[in-house]
């Protein structure tokens, strides 16, 4: 269905498609982080174990991931618009289903699986689709700054949640995201077309010989989704930045997004303060990530995840030897809100380079789902490490070292550039 050509802004357009992108995001992010907030107000309400929390939790976040390729291709066939809406209702309806439950099954069931599906479809996937389809130049700026989106909304919301939670009950945290998802489904369906030229445009950046590409069926949806993955797995390029991105899940919404608050909740930190921590983290993040999008423009992105990924893993080794007082702390969540999530722009560059504008998007898909496996493992294995041996010390050592592999192996990436015509 094509929309009804409007020029509200003529050719810049392409911001207000990237601005309602990033609304989306920083919903679905938000989502994604409220488990987070809801471990210990669930271990008082219901008398759950840690563990049994962390399977709702690593279940959202692994089908976060996994649904990535499929929206993808599905973006392609059926379009963002519809895609990206009906996610938004799914959340929605989830999310609040989960006011009601009585037992942890309902839980996995709402918060796991429903929301984690829906939540798929509205992450780093839609904004490589939206910003290939809307940019020829600036690429690397918008996608950081999407990239951004997704990040910050896992983290800025924390606080307010953590005060909600605390001062009202979870449910609360639980209505909250219902509505928010809600009332965002309608605004996208009205302001965000599918392509440019759906409202008489052209990419930004895009010159006079611009010929937009052919749509793909919604028959071969599935079949594009996969047939991307089978060209994209016979390279090293792949599983190079499919191991790296599931180990920069895994160290980030897996882990630290998951179990911090936790954490300082051990070492006698009060929640809402660590949330305030998480926030900050988010705060700095969208800087950082977005100066990475302006970054991997101009410089070679396997010398960049090098540097990120090395970091990362020496804060994560030293922060369970600090104090865990407030300027320690502060510190850290300063330092790893600049490194938070900035390994996308340049991951999505290098998926773009090796398999084509048209693959790129879906076989960022796969290597995004790689992403949020590493952050399911995170998510559950941290939990039941902390259920089983009372604390998290081994767990964040152990993902420091990990990210020190990523540094290593991102350096072994070759750069062979596809030339392939403008993506979709």
């Amino acid at each position: 269905m094509t929309m009804a050509v409007r020029r509200p802004l003529g050719p810049n357009y392409a911001f207000v498609a990237v601005g309602i992108a990033f609304l989306a995001l920083l919903a679905a992010a938000g989502l994604r982080a409220a488990p987070g907030v809801l471990i210990l107000p669930l271990e008082k309400a219901f008398g759950w174990d840690r563990g049994t929390i962390s399977l709702a939790a690593a279940i959202g976040i692994f089908l976060y991931g996994l649904t990535g390729p499929f929206a993808a291709a599905l973006m392609q066939s059926f379009g963002v618009r519809r895609t990206v809406t009906l996610a938004l209702i799914l959340m929605a309806a989830s999310t609040g289903l989960s006011t009601l439950m009585t037992a942890s099954w309902q839980f996995v069931a709402t918060w796991g699986v429903l929301a984690g599906l829906g939540s798929g479809a509205v992450a780093m996937v839609m904004g490589a689709t939206v910003v290939n389809r809307w940019f020829v130049a600036r690429r690397g700026l918008m996608m950081g700054l999407l990239s951004a989106a997704t990040a910050t909304g896992t983290l800025i919301f924390l606080p307010g949640f953590a005060w909600l939670a605390e001062t009202f009950g979870w449910a609360t945290v639980a209505a909250t995201v219902a509505v928010v998802t809600g009332l965002l489904a309608p605004i996208v369906w009205l302001m965000l077309p599918d392509r440019p030229a759906d409202i008489g445009q052209k990419p930004y950046g895009a010159g006079e010989d611009y010929v937009p590409p052919a749509g793909v069926s919604g028959a071969n949806a599935l079949a594009g989704a996969f047939g991307a993955l089978g060209r994209a797995a016979r390279t090293r390029t792949f599983w190079l930045l499919f191991l790296g991105f599931f180990i920069c899940g895994l160290t980030t919404n897996g882990l630290v997004g998951t179990h911090l608050i936790a954490f300082c909740g051990d070492m006698g930190l009060p929640a809402v303060r660590a949330a305030g921590l998480l926030a900050l983290m988010g705060v700095f993040d969208l800087i950082g990530t977005t100066a990475s999008g302006w970054l991997t423009d101009r410089y070679d992105p396997r010398k960049l995840l090098f540097v990120y990924y090395g970091l990362r893993g020496i804060s994560l080794m030293i922060l369970p030897w600090t104090q865990f007082d407030i300027l320690s702390l502060t510190v850290f969540a300063v330092f790893y809100g600049l490194d938070w999530i900035a390994t996308v722009p340049p991951t999505v560059r290098l998926a773009t380079e090796a398999f084509g504008e048209a693959d790129g998007p879906i076989v960022f898909g796969w290597i995004a789902a790689g992403h949020q496996l590493g952050a399911a493992s995170a998510a559950l294995g941290a939990g039941v490490w902390r259920a089983s041996q009372g604390q998290y010390l081994e767990a964040f050592v152990l993902a420091g070292v990990t990210a020190l592999a990523a540094a290593v192996a991102s350096l072994a990436i070759r750069r062979e550039t596809k030339k392939a015509a403008v993506a979709a």
